[in-house]
């Protein structure tokens, strides 16, 4: 009898562990949101759009503010094996008063991150640009902010 159980508590570890990470698919227009250049073009928009890259972070991150910077907004983490993103938003100056906003996203999990890094990217970047998190099953919505 305990060789039975030990024998179904083994196969269902194995299934688990082999299980296919959740699906990471995300629609073209998250893509295409996610990987266009955030670039501010005068001082004004580069302050306004800095802000909200710090509101936004600073509501979305599951890990505190490790750094703050003119130049680096940067999260804690990730912790070993865990899903949540950890957060990197740089501003790198351009010659003419512009800025680019950068963005990267992590987990250290094998079954995949959550929100999906792509998402996350999306939402970011409509955010910064407007100053309003998107619709609920708008291109690039993410999951909501953990409670604080």
């Amino acid at each position: 009898m305990k060789t039975k159980c030990w024998a179904a508590m083994s196969c269902c570890a194995l299934v688990a562990a082999c299980a296919p990470p959740p699906t990471t698919q995300v629609s073209p227009e998250t893509m295409q949101i996610a990987t266009a250049p955030l670039v501010c073009k005068d001082a004004d928009e580069c302050a306004l759009w800095w802000r909200r890259a710090h509101d936004w972070v600073s509501h979305h991150a599951s890990y505190k503010l490790r750094s703050e910077t003119d130049t680096l907004i940067e999260t804690a983490g990730p912790a070993g094996g865990s899903g949540k993103l950890a957060y990197e938003i740089t501003k790198t100056p351009g010659g003419d008063g512009s800025a680019t906003i950068g963005f990267a996203a992590r987990c250290d999990s094998m079954l995949g991150c959550d929100p999906n890094p792509w998402k996350a990217g999306a939402d970011f970047k409509l955010y910064v640009r407007s100053g309003t998190e998107p619709p609920p099953g708008e291109p690039g919505e993410a999951s909501p902010p953990p409670p604080r």
